[in-house]
């Protein structure tokens, strides 16, 4: 006997089916108004979003993708924002790097088309933020100079490859023997999106991006409960400084996408035991992620956590478990019922009050929180 696949559906089961997708509105309505609060601080002559720093105004559009590749409504906003900071971006950077390199397209001629040095900043960290940027616009758009762009300055990095610490590794920056821990995670997670990006070169991203992850887990940048510090002392021994949200999301999105292009049955693992315990170190009796710099976190760390989060995110929708769940919906619900003004701005404390300063770098980072959100009742 054959049965309809609604005849199943219960009274009961009809209701919930309807309340969850009255939830998944919402929280789309919820994150498309935050984007257009956003775009109030968007410079369309700088490129970057007003208050922001340059890594800061990566992150951002970081935001901006990950939003449209959950919802084609905002679609026409992303795209001017790459379009327009692809052209006019480069006017913002502080301090642009001495590198020339030439970018190489997939016919393996040089590119006329993009200019990674532009891009660079002599902070490799900063360079690493807007490969990840501009890989998420391509993931959205699937404008190949975008990825061209990305590439270029991954080869940056790559030539930066080599510290005092086992002879591997990135510094933090051109002039800096100090060894960070933010800089090999991104350089850990450029190479691995690279790896699924760029087929025709994908055993060279896979080799950067296993190459980082030995020499990494062979430091002592992960302490014995399982997160991960700032960096490493001149002995290359932790340094005990502070428990960053960032330091323990971005590794989640490297890992994940490492494990995505050469899977590997520890990566997951060891990606799920470092979220857990940040989540253990970070998030308060309500599963709401703080940072230790709160309510005054400038100029750096108002961008943090959202990072962290944008990174759980990728890491629930590969390996779900209930605690990603409930902490991403608790900081969500939070920022939108604690931490917004009356401008619908959101500040760096997701449990609330605004205390302090609120700007285009606290609320892009709490909107990594609403998308995340909108990302586990989609996905």
């Amino acid at each position: 006997m054959l049965f309809s696949r609604h005849a199943l559906l219960t009274p009961s089961l009809v209701s919930l089916l309807l309340t969850g997708s009255a939830v998944a509105d919402d929280a789309r309505t919820r994150a498309r108004d935050a984007l257009q609060t956003l775009q109030g601080w968007y410079n369309p002559q700088s490129g970057i979003w007003d208050t922001c720093g340059w890594w800061d105004g990566a992150s951002c559009m970081n935001t901006v993708a990950d939003l449209a590749a959950l919802d084609p409504s905002v679609m026409d906003t992303a795209k001017y924002v790459f379009n327009n900071t692809f052209h006019v971006g480069p006017v913002s950077n502080p301090n642009p790097g001495p590198e020339k390199k030439t970018v190489f397209t997939r016919d393996n001629q040089p590119s006329t088309s993009v200019n990674a040095s532009l891009w660079l900043d002599q902070a490799y960290d900063d360079d690493a933020w807007w490969a990840l940027a501009w890989i998420a616009a391509y993931d959205v758009t699937k404008e190949g100079t975008y990825l061209e762009l990305a590439e270029g300055i991954f080869e940056s990095l790559a030539d930066a490859w080599g510290t005092n610490c086992s002879g591997g590794g990135l510094p933090w920056n051109p002039t800096s023997t100090y060894v960070n821990a933010i800089t090999n995670e991104l350089f850990l997670s450029v190479a691995a999106h690279l790896a699924n990006r760029v087929p025709d070169r994908k055993a060279y991203y896979v080799r950067w991006a296993q190459k980082e992850w030995d020499w990494f887990t062979s430091q002592a940048f992960i302490s014995e409960n399982g997160t991960i510090n700032d960096g490493l002392l001149s002995n290359c021994q932790n340094n005990a400084a502070t428990v960053w949200s960032y330091n323990q999301g971005v590794v989640l999105g490297g890992l994940v996408e490492l494990n995505r292009a050469a899977p590997n049955n520890t990566y997951l693992p060891s990606a799920n035991k470092i979220a857990k315990a940040a989540i253990a170190t970070l998030a308060d009796s309500n599963n709401v992620i703080h940072e230790f710099c709160e309510p005054q976190c400038l100029p750096d760390g108002t961008q943090f956590k959202g990072i962290f989060i944008r990174n759980l995110k990728m890491l629930q929708k590969a390996s779900p478990h209930d605690i990603y769940r409930k902490v991403i919906s608790s900081c969500a619900n939070s920022i939108w019922d604690n931490d917004r003004n009356e401008k619908g701005q959101f500040g760096v404390n997701w449990a609330g009050p605004i205390q302090a300063v609120v700007d285009a770098s606290t609320h892009s980072s709490a909107l990594d929180a609403l998308v995340a959100a909108v990302a586990a009742l989609t996905n």
